[in-house]
């Protein structure tokens, strides 16, 4: 009996390529499986194409709520961010796939585990570490680093394919390298290489439309949030699914979330791309509103470092391990009391606040008011300037002392 490897299976040329590459190569039993995060209709016949390229079976595994409800929404609470703009689409999708590729290894009976992601980039190493920290005994095929594999262009994966007996409808036209899920999608190639260039919107777009392309008339959006969780949107109750669903729709419609970056790899390299995250961008925000509201100083600021340090974790694909779950759970212990209702405007790209309310809510009209209350005292003020600008003070008079000295 032939051993059986799980290939993660998108339905493009790569991992098509990668079917009769495996069989020719290492005689195995090719068992592929794509994992549905929510890219709509990409997952529209890949059945008939992964049997025709020689696959035994495919599974096609719907973990979209899996992944909004136990990857996504943690980096919500978060507020993780890397580099002050990514909001991590990709990166927090590798681990839950990585989840599931081992789990149907495990039921298969599979020896090894196959993917597509190039030796350049960062999914090699989500899904290796994912894959390792799960399953430590299971091999793991990367074609791309393997000598074996001598395919370097479409074109050549093209040949390749037809002269295994599959004639697919690809092209070797350029275009640019995306991923989808539920949450974003990724723009990479063509013009964005050249960090000089301007993206061109009108042909790259596809969730939305530039701020400049947006309506002229803003539209108000209200959301509610338990313990840190997304419950509804303008009334409605949902599940975070279909939350993301619904502010992906207005926040495309009104030119939300288009982002140009250029981020720093883990393997050391500098990459451009550009990243449509209407939905996400707009729950970050809310949810942060909401937070400001509730969370006292001193949890906030550490909140605010403990987050950064999270969008590390997600970016380097240190999803399953003790330092992601510590991190985590303090995380989780700050959202115990962030309920309440946000309400906003859309406009030409712009989340502008139109008010928040919350029953745990720590800001005191009486005390922020200009009109003074009962509660502040200004003469309070005095010692508290003194004690707090002391160490100050006094480097300030032992500098004046040495000069003069001088």
């Amino acid at each position: 009996m032939k051993e059986k490897v799980i290939l993660a299976y998108s339905g493009g040329l790569d991992t098509t390529a990668i079917i009769p590459w495996l069989k020719e190569n290492f005689d195995y039993e090719v068992i592929c499986v794509c994992a549905d995060c929510g890219q709509g209709n990409e997952l529209d016949g890949l059945e008939e194409r992964a049997r025709l390229c020689g696959a035994s079976k495919l599974y096609i595994e719907d973990i979209t709520d899996d992944f909004c409800d136990n990857y996504v929404v943690p980096c919500v609470q978060a507020h993780a961010v890397y580099e002050d703009k990514y909001l991590l689409g990709t990166s927090m999708a590798r681990p839950a796939i990585a989840k599931r590729l081992v789990e149907i290894a495990r039921k298969e009976g599979a020896s090894a585990i196959c993917h597509g992601a190039t030796g350049k980039g960062n999914d090699q190493i989500r899904f290796e570490l994912g894959i390792k920290a799960l399953a430590p005994d299971l091999k793991i095929i990367a074609p791309w680093r393997n000598d074996k594999w001598t395919l370097s262009s479409r074109e050549e994966e093209i040949e390749y394919c037809k002269q295994h007996g599959i004639d697919l409808p690809f092209s070797a036209d350029n275009s640019y390298s995306r991923d989808r899920n539920i949450w974003h999608i990724s723009h990479e190639g063509l013009e964005l290489e050249d960090p000089a260039s301007e993206p061109n919107y009108d042909h790259l777009l596809v969730l939305g439309v530039s701020p400049e392309k947006a309506p002229d008339e803003g539209e108000y959006v209200t959301m509610t949030f338990e313990k840190g969780v997304p419950t509804s949107v303008n009334g409605e109750k949902m599940k975070v699914s279909d939350i993301i669903r619904t502010l992906n729709e207005l926040g495309g419609k009104h030119g939300i979330g288009i982002i140009d970056i250029v981020e720093n790899r883990v393997v050391g390299m500098k990459s451009r791309g550009v990243y449509e995250t209407p939905g996400g961008t707009i729950l970050y925000e809310a949810h942060q509103q909401l937070e400001e509201l509730i969370l006292d100083r001193d949890t906030y600021a550490l909140k605010l470092d403990m987050g950064n340090k999270f969008a590390q974790i997600v970016y380097e694909g240190k999803w399953f391990t003790p330092l992601r779950e510590a991190v985590q759970a303090f995380i989780e212990s700050t959202q115990q009391y962030v309920t309440g209702e946000v309400k906003f405007k859309l406009y030409k790209g712009n989340i502008i606040k139109a008010g928040t309310t919350s029953p745990y809510s720590l800001y005191n009209e009486s005390i922020a008011s200009f009109t003074t209350g009962d509660l502040y005292d200004h003469h309070d003020a005095n010692g508290f300037i003194n004690l707090f600008g002391l160490s100050s003070k006094v480097r300030a008079m032992k500098m004046q002392s040495v000069k003069e000295s001088n």
